[in-house]
């Protein structure tokens, strides 16, 4: 009889315990940000495209002086790491400036000629509604700095006087985009942006 009545005992305990409210689970933690964005593209720009571009540009060519035509280009294997550097700069940029989350500027920041120039408030605007057009435009600016770097390792100076006409190109493809779109020049001329409509 004892037995029948433990028996009962522990049905009843068993159909409270199943009846009671479950604990509450933790609130599942904040997603740690994939990435810490704390440049702006303005930034990058001005840090690292601007100052390798510009080295990679003055590296190799001829310059007439009053002396004559003096012939640039790296001699030593210094030099060649030098440039290789720069180049490797150029490389990765393209990397930085498509990570989600990016301002185009710092707060604050005026631009020089409002007439022709995007806010950076529009320009980061603009990004965010042309997603398709400004990785296009980083990668192929990436592409040709890849061919760079590889011309770089060969050596090759026709090379890097060819692709740096290019890069010039692929610089300003988005920056007519992105920058000083308002520019009247560009008025009748094909948008970029247009092109990834199709």
């Amino acid at each position: 009889m004892q037995t029948r009545y433990s028996f009962v005992l522990v049905v009843l305990i068993c159909g409270v315990a199943s009846c009671s409210a479950p604990a509450e689970k933790p609130a599942p933690a904040a997603p740690v940000p994939e990435y810490d964005t704390v440049g702006t593209v303005k930034d990058i720009m001005d840090s690292m495209i601007d100052p390798s571009a510009d080295y990679v540009w003055r590296s190799v060519g001829a310059e007439v002086t009053a002396a004559g035509t003096v012939e640039r280009a790296p001699t030593t294997d210094e030099d060649w790491a030098i440039e290789r550097n720069h180049v490797m700069q150029l490389v990765e940029a393209a990397n930085l400036l498509i990570m989600p989350g990016r301002q185009a500027a710092p707060p604050g920041h005026k631009t020089d000629n409002p007439e022709i120039e995007l806010s950076p408030e529009e320009t980061t605007a603009l990004i965010r509604e042309t997603p398709k057009t400004w990785f296009r435009l980083s990668r192929e600016f990436q592409t040709t700095s890849k061919a760079l770097l590889e011309a770089t390792d060969k050596r090759d100076l026709e090379a890097i006087v060819r692709l740096g006409a290019e890069l010039d190109t692929r610089c300003e493809n988005c920056h007519k985009t992105y920058w000083y779109s308002k520019d009247p020049v560009f008025k009748d001329h094909p948008s970029e942006i247009d092109k990834d409509k199709n």
